[in-house]
């Protein structure tokens, strides 16, 4: 199959049924998954704190650090949030929280040590790449000194959060605080050199084009080309409840669900070279979740024993791991457990 270029990729958006779409992206997935398995991992986002000093936009979670709600969770209240997803069979904590002004990198280690060695069997997933770069700065550290020194603290792979979409006419507007598109793309590019695994990730619904899209999956494929360190791409669709965005742009439209649908299977169509894509059922719902493995996802996700950021913007939507293998099976398909590595731990 010859690589779909970026004006290609641009006309499938604006133009081809979406019936199409689906059997194309579907005839890519059964390519790079032959078995018809869909994957998920049982997980716990755990947001250790929302005091946030970056201000986007687009984002409801968000404290100051005076605010009556603002917090930095402690290590009992970690622990318990840890304790908790043991009991249900979960192999993998989403650590993410705001960008703190005043944590600096020991606290980041002293907290990767205590979880790491109180629960060794517990994989961690965490700091997204805006963390990662204020950690650095706070600490006046490069990127590659403080991601070795949480590596050997026990920090296994970063999520792709903070990208958004990567074009800085956008994020100038959305998030002009946040790291830019040469920042986001460096950090993950240095973990990758370190043989610090993440995934990829995409917020549309804002006031980007059709061209700034793919224009966003062509750096992410251009990285992945180089290092090979994306495990999965996940994108999702913005929120707009609570935020200061949709008030000072009150014509964002909310994204549809025809809308994820195409987009979702053109990416599946144009990441040749990254093997996951991950449905959100999160932003979307159970059931388009489910209907996406229908248009190139081949993995559920997490089935998020806790979810904070989202749910501030108003989404609250939820899924157990009985919900989530049914749901695959009433497609066809076979569900399988899996770890942050994408290796099947259990089938069903």
């Amino acid at each position: 199959m010859t690589r779909l270029s970026n004006t290609d990729a641009v006309s499938l958006i604006k133009d081809k049924p979406l019936l199409e779409l689906s059997q194309m992206a579907t005839k890519q997935k059964q390519k790079l998954h032959p078995k018809g398995i869909t994957t998920f991992v049982v997980d716990r986002n755990i947001n250790y704190t929302n005091i946030c000093w970056v201000d986007c936009l687009f984002c409801a979670f968000y404290r100051k650090k005076d605010d009556t709600d603002a917090y930095v969770l402690t290590y009992d209240e970690i622990d318990e949030k840890i304790d908790e997803l043991l009991q249900i069979g979960g192999t993998q904590i989403l650590f993410q929280g705001g960008v703190h002004p005043k944590l600096k990198i020991q606290w980041y280690e002293d907290l990767l040590e205590h979880i790491s060695f109180k629960y060794p069997t517990i994989t961690i997933h965490g700091f997204s790449s805006i963390e990662i770069d204020y950690i650095a700065r706070v600490s006046r550290l490069s990127y590659k000194e403080v991601l070795i020194r949480l590596k050997n603290k026990g920090l296994a792979s970063i999520p792709g959060a903070g990208a958004e979409i990567l074009d800085d006419d956008v994020r100038d507007i959305i998030a002009p605080k946040k790291l830019d598109t040469k920042d986001w793309l460096a950090v993950h590019e240095t973990a990758h050199g370190l043989g610090i695994k993440s995934t990829a990730t995409q917020m549309y619904g804002t006031i980007e084009t059709d061209e700034q899209i793919v224009q966003h999956w062509d750096k992410v494929r251009n990285l992945q080309d180089k290092t090979g360190g994306f495990r999965a791409f996940i994108m999702w669709s913005f929120q707009s409840k609570n935020t200061a965005l949709i008030k000072k742009f009150p014509d964002i439209q909310a994204q549809s669900s025809n809308r994820y649908l195409r987009l979702l299977a053109v990416a599946r169509l144009y990441f040749d070279n990254i093997q996951n894509i991950q449905s959100s059922w999160v932003t979307q719902g159970s059931y388009i979740g489910q209907l996406s493995l229908k248009f190139g996802a081949n993995d559920l996700g997490s089935t998020m024993l806790e979810e904070n950021v989202v749910a501030s913007a108003g989404v609250t939507n939820s899924m157990n791991q009985s919900q989530m293998i049914r749901l695959i099976k009433d497609i066809g398909e076979h569900p399988a457990k899996r770890d942050t590595a994408y290796n099947i731990l259990e089938r069903f």
